[in-house]
């Protein structure tokens, strides 16, 4: 059996489902990447435009300098659309599926490390090595797609021709030489636009970039401050993540249907009750999502989401709740909550 074989058996072995190589070669699409840094759609994103974060994602070598070979691999998380909103419970909220369970910054680096561990023992030696999972300054999609693991949608996302897009990535820097498996041949989005059509705010650009500054995902997660007036009514119940443009796409109709048991989802995770989330405080929301996804938005970032989400719905029977908070919440909370109070007010 080849170095090559042994390794990608080990990893899946310790569940990764897709594996492929690739060389530490610069990105094919770096300067897709420059351009949306230079217009600014990066938003509030601004360790994206550091120069060693330019600097590495332009050269992994910058990351290991010893770097031969670069290792992408893949888990698959739940499809949304297996979720179904409790009935009993009333408008609810909804987070995008990959943060339904545990943490996958906490899954994946102890599977990271063994396969580490294994292809030290199968060299005979430790070998410079460096990995990340959705943590380090490297253009992941842009590698996977030429370590042959699908090609990048109209979407942005990864796409695999057999399991879709729910993928979370993972890479492996190393300092030993494998042979790369063939970049993934085709752009199989045709003609297809679904994907840009559903977005409830325009934010897929031609290039097979987002804008940030409109993205829903990127609003409810990175961005710290308040969400801009005319973004809030297209959010619709959305409190962390958005999946709609995954959730069109026609691949998705191929996705596997086992996904990775260490994401597996907690009960209430995917549509949360709003009013119990309103009231959380900053101790309540670290003890409930302290191995979730969730804590990335923080306590205020969260709570303001679910106000929106709560204007959104324009049920009266939140007013009561939205009013405590607007007197006695966070400044950033007390300004969704006032806005929310007067959309459902003025419906």
């Amino acid at each position: 059996m080849s170095i090559v074989q042994a390794i990608k058996n080990e990893a899946r072995r310790l569940g990764f489902a897709r594996v492929g190589v690739t060389t530490p070669d610069p990105p094919p699409h770096i300067s897709i990447y420059e351009n949306w840094l230079r217009l600014g759609r990066h938003g509030s994103m601004e360790y994206m435009a550091g120069e060693r974060a330019r600097s590495c994602r332009s050269d992994p070598r910058l990351i290991l300098p010893e770097c031969r070979s670069i290792l992408m691999l893949a888990v698959h998380y739940p499809d949304p659309k297996t979720a179904k909103p409790d009935p009993e419970t009333g408008p609810a909220g909804r987070v995008a599926a990959y943060a339904w369970g545990r943490d996958y910054h906490l899954v994946l680096p102890e599977r990271l490390s063994a396969l580490t561990k294994f292809i030290d023992n199968l060299v005979g030696s430790p070998i410079p090595q460096r990995w990340y999972t959705d943590t380090g300054p490297i253009l992941e999609r842009d590698l996977a797609q030429r370590a042959g693991l699908g090609w990048i949608g109209k979407n942005s996302c990864l796409i695999n021709p057999t399991t879709g897009s729910y993928l979370l990535l993972a890479e492996i820097l190393l300092g030993i030489e494998l042979e790369p498996d063939l970049p993934f041949p085709a752009d199989r989005c045709g003609t297809c636009t679904r994907c840009m059509e559903a977005c409830p705010t325009g934010c897929i650009l031609p290039d097979r970039t987002l804008d940030a500054r409109r993205c829903i995902s990127t609003l409810t997660i990175e961005n710290k401050t308040e969400i801009p007036d005319e973004i809030r009514p297209q959010m619709g119940n959305w409190i962390f993540g958005c999946d709609i443009c995954q959730m069109v796409c026609p691949w998705n109709r191929f996705t596997a249907e086992e996904y990775d048991q260490g994401l597996a989802p907690d009960p209430g995770m995917a549509y949360p009750d709003l009013r119990a989330d309103l009231l959380l405080t900053p101790q309540e929301f670290n003890r409930k999502f302290q191995s979730s996804p969730i804590r990335r938005a923080r306590h205020p970032g969260y709570l303001r989401n679910v106000a929106v989400a709560m204007g959104n719905s324009g049920n009266p029977a939140f007013l009561p709740v939205l009013e405590e908070v607007r007197q006695n919440g966070e400044a950033l909370v007390r300004q969704h909550a006032d806005w929310a109070i007067k959309r459902i007010s003025d419906n």
